[in-house]
């Protein structure tokens, strides 16, 4: 009997231990309740914002998140709860790389946006003859292949690594029809991209923390 008693205790240590070592690395870091705001004075900046991360991996070995969005308003420097999603509390919303504005097929709001091809502290009004972008079935404003031809972010392919594209500033209009400009400064956990030596899993589930800053124009004129 205590041969079966210390072989059970055994194998109950054995499976505990295994399960720590199994815990998700997302655990481990910046989550939901650990994104910041700081604000000096027109620039709002925010760090470790998550955007569906990482779950872990399918059996042909790709990532996979929860497929849900995260919302956010740019008037009031917060999130906006997934309950809220359908009505005009939020301007942007972040899954992946992939990024929403409130209006067309994404929600009720007045919002839309493009990616301009200057930097961010060059740009110090909306640019004139300007065409927002809404999101419909097909395409998204933001996406790799948005109409404009400019994308805020390289695909590095052979490194498994998701960079910002220097001298890019996202032109947002929000869901109340005013203006901000944005950039998105890193993707990863912390601000900071893993190495080119990285593991796969390192550069998976450090992936989709937002960090970036803005400047809104709550007078609604175009100058910031």
């Amino acid at each position: 009997m205590k041969k079966m008693i210390f072989g059970f205790i055994a194998i109950v240590a054995i499976a505990f231990s295994a399960c720590k070592g199994k815990e998700p690395v997302i655990d481990n870091g910046p989550g939901p309740r650990d994104y910041s705001v700081s604000v000096s004075g027109k620039i709002v900046t925010v760090k470790n914002l998550d955007a569906d991360t990482i779950l872990g991996f399918t059996a042909l070995g790709q990532p996979f998140g929860a497929g849900k969005y995260t919302f956010f308003s740019l008037v009031n420097n917060s999130r906006v709860t997934s309950t809220d999603s359908a009505t005009s509390n939020w301007d942007i919303a972040f899954r992946g790389s992939r990024i929403l504005v409130n209006n067309g097929t994404s929600g009720p709001g007045n919002g839309g946006g493009f990616v301009f091809a200057e930097g961010f502290d060059g740009v110090n009004s909306v640019p004139a003859d300007s065409t927002f972008l809404i999101d419909n079935n097909t395409n998204n404003t933001f996406a790799i292949s948005n109409p404009s031809g400019i994308s805020w972010y390289i695909y590095d392919g052979p490194n498994n690594l998701l960079n910002t594209t220097p001298g890019r500033t996202l032109i947002i209009k929000t869901a109340n029809g005013k203006y901000a400009k944005l950039e998105i400064l890193n993707y990863y956990r912390g601000g900071s991209t893993p190495s080119s030596t990285a593991s796969n899993d390192v550069k998976a589930y450090d992936s989709r923390y937002y960090t970036f800053r803005y400047t809104y124009q709550p007078d609604g004129t175009t100058n910031f």
